[in-house]
């Protein structure tokens, strides 16, 4: 199974109804190729830009939390016609179960992050010392 999660933000100057119309166009537009599931959806409202676009400083963000099962899904489209809208300031789309995995192979089998070996030799070190004295 697939994961990811799609994050677009709005030209704050759009109302409300538009944006939740704009996210049932794009709902509709990931679930009827069959296979993909929106497992949950955010609307983080208006937000401060971390930089200006177009000379805005706000915008309305929109988060989607999507599923795969066979990892073909509409995602491409669905681009395609953000990059075309003009309401849509920017957008991306994550894979995000690449970066679990990752994650998981990183830490050992006990779970406890595991501690960089120049820690382990200057304790070595520090006990050596207390030793001598």
């Amino acid at each position: 199974m697939r994961t990811y999660e799609l994050m677009f933000v709005v030209d704050p100057r759009v109302s409300d109804e538009d944006v939740v119309t704009m996210i049932q166009d794009y709902r509709n537009m990931l679930t009827t190729g069959g296979g993909v599931e929106i497992t949950g959806e955010e609307n983080w409202g208006r937000r401060k830009l971390a930089y200006p676009i177009d000379k805005l400083t706000e915008g309305k963000y929109v988060l989607f939390f999507i599923s795969s099962q066979n990892g073909k899904t509409a995602l491409p489209e669905v681009e395609h016609r953000m990059r075309q809208n003009d309401k849509i300031l920017r957008y991306l789309t994550v894979r995000t179960d690449e970066a679990i995995k990752r994650a998981s192979r990183r830490q050992p089998a006990g779970g406890a992050a595991p501690r960089p070996q120049a820690d382990v030799d200057r304790e070595a070190d520090i006990e050596s010392e207390d030793e001598e004295v």
